[in-house]
């Protein structure tokens, strides 16, 4: 894995500092007094814009006056459906538990000029803003907002609560404060259709309150897709009702490693550790995340990080040798097999979570898959030269091929990580593209979809600051700059190719993320950035413009009791953490 480290410039003051060659000599305390003035004079630099909306819109202008939230201001939605009024409702519950304010939500065929309104207007399909766009207009008189459909209500929704002071993300009523949204005029629609965040629940398990605020979170953000990694070596974590000892076995390890899997020898705590969710509850997480426009796309890994699938049912895998679930980080051997019997028990597992998950991706894993099991069994070798394959690279291919052909007879699409261009890549697929730009740039030159996700980029478990200073991560180091100067369409692709990008996606993965407060450490204020590589135009993209925006960001983190990572804008030197 690469530790890709950036080049940090000096901190401007450093910069401005420097060339000075003083009349006279300079005390400390001048000193001091000129760094004082440098940071306050940018402070306010930061602080001036009243605008402060992340991810940045398409277009946006300052406007005369402002409109002013009070016990009379009702929510009107114009021609709208079902879905609108709900999404007016929500407003209506975030104002009632940060205000204390209740705004009467009703409907009408046609918004007639009244004042003192905020107004959902159902405008027939739009081809420039499509269904996530939306026009938001700020008057003293009225707030507007226009989409096509729910979707964009929703996300012109986000954008206004961000003209709003931070504490309307409070969950106290705060009256002293004044609530004035300035006028504003503001179009805006999304880059890419998939917008995700991943979150690995196999190594570490989170509990489905905090699933759910990383659902609030994300939509704040306008991401779409929330990419649940469900299974893996160190814990399956969802009900199959047709295998129990699945989560019987497989969802718990008998004891987890203490320290970095660098660190040897290896210590242990000795606790047996474990959890997973019911199919009910997955299925009150879809439910949670659709009212939000967010995707719950799941992952089942095969063939390889299938440790704890078979520790559970020794017979899926090659040696027919017991194993146990994994207790500390990294690659294991242990593989599935390709016995008739191991297809249908993934084809029955698929089958159920295919029950759960309406999404219309289903994520089948394919990394990391060693292959050493498959080399060393006569009768894997045996089933390769049946199959007329070349090697066991194929082999994985023909696996993967036919979990993909079972997925698509179920009306669904796979996805599988870059290592299923090996071999051969199934006829659908749409590949996540994670050990760098190389495997989407392959796969959308052979006209398939792709999502980037490269680990130098948006892996969110490098360390953002010095390892001595930090808490223990993966290693390596990532600068929110690096997150947000990423770039997803690789420019050696045609107009023609790049279309194959959907999107791109930031990564948690979990080996060092031991509860929630940790989560939230490493993946924020990653977040924000990755929401404008994600949402906002290439174009429109200023970092210097980005930090200035997140001094309110971080001040609606601290209202949503996010335990976000400080030290992310105060990197003034190169990090070497290796």
């Amino acid at each position: 894995m690469s530790t890709d480290k950036p080049m940090i410039k000096p901190h401007p003051l450093i910069t401005l500092i420097t060339p000075i060659t003083p009349i006279t000599p300079i005390t400390p305390i001048t000193v001091i007094t000129v760094i004082l003035f440098l940071c306050i004079g940018n402070l306010t630099a930061q602080t001036a814009n009243p605008i402060s909306v992340i991810p940045r819109p398409v277009s946006m202008k300052l406007t005369a006056g402002t409109f002013t939230v009070t016990s009379k201001t009702g929510i009107v939605v114009e021609n709208g459906d079902a879905e609108s009024l709900r999404v007016a409702n929500m407003m209506s519950e975030r104002f009632k538990s940060a205000t204390g304010l209740s705004l009467h939500v009703s409907e009408t065929k046609k918004y007639s000029a009244q004042k003192n309104v905020i107004v959902f207007s159902k405008r027939s399909s739009d081809v420039n803003l499509g269904k996530e766009g939306y026009q938001l207009s700020v008057s003293s008189d009225r707030v507007m907002i226009q989409a096509s459909d729910a979707a964009g209500f929703f996300y012109g929704m986000q954008s206004l609560f961000q003209l709003l002071p931070a504490e309307i993300y409070g969950d106290s009523p705060a009256p002293t404060i004044v609530w004035q949204i300035p006028g504003v005029e503001i179009a805006d629609k999304p880059r890419f259709t998939w917008r995700g965040m991943h979150l690995d629940v196999g190594r570490h398990f989170m509990p489905i309150a905090f699933i759910k605020k990383y659902l609030d979170n994300m939509a704040m953000h306008k991401l779409n897709v929330f990419h649940w990694h469900l299974t893996e070596d160190q814990g399956w974590r969802l009900e199959i009702k047709k295998y129990p000892r699945l989560t019987e076995v497989g969802a718990w390890r008998k004891e987890t490693l203490i320290g970095h899997v660098k660190v040897k020898p290896h210590t242990f705590d000795g606790k047996r550790y474990g959890g997973f969710y019911t199919q009910e509850e997955a299925r009150e997480i879809v439910a949670y995340a659709k009212e939000r426009f967010i995707t719950v796309v799941p992952e089942i890994e095969m063939p390889g990080h299938a440790k704890a699938a078979i520790a559970s049912y020794p017979e899926l895998g090659v040696t027919g040798v017991p194993v146990e679930v994994a207790t500390y980080w990294g690659i294991f051997p242990d593989i599935f097999n390709v016995e008739e019997s191991t297809f249908t028990f993934l084809e029955d597992v698929l089958t159920e979570v295919m029950e759960i998950f309406p999404s219309e991706y289903i994520h089948i894993g394919g990394d990391e898959a060693i292959k050493d099991q498959w080399k060393a069994s006569d009768k894997i070798q045996e089933k390769i030269k049946a199959l007329g394959l070349k090697d066991e690279h194929e082999l994985q291919s023909f696996f993967v091929k036919r979990m993909e052909k079972f997925i698509n007879s179920k009306g669904r699409k796979m996805i599988g990580w870059d290592e299923i261009l090996q071999g051969g890549l199934a006829p659908n697929a749409t590949v996540m593209s994670w050990q760098g730009i190389e495997g989407g740039i392959a796969a959308a030159q052979a006209n398939h979809d792709v999502i980037m996700t490269p680990i130098q980029s948006l892996y969110f478990w490098w360390y953002q600051g010095e390892k001595k200073t930090e808490p223990l991560a993966a290693g390596g180091f990532i600068s929110l700059e690096k997150v947000y100067r990423y770039e997803p369409i690789p420019s050696v692709l045609t107009p023609e190719q790049s279309k194959h990008i959907l999107g791109a996606q930031g990564c948690a993965w979990a080996e060092y993320m031991e509860d929630e407060s940790k989560v939230e450490y490493m993946v924020f204020p990653r977040m924000s950035a990755l929401s404008e590589i994600v949402w906002t135009p290439k174009e429109n993209k200023d970092w210097n413009d980005f930090k200035s925006r997140m001094v309110k960001q971080f001040k609606r983190y601290d209202q949503r009791k996010i335990n976000y990572a400080k030290v992310s804008l105060n990197i003034g030197t190169e990090v070497k953490n290796d």
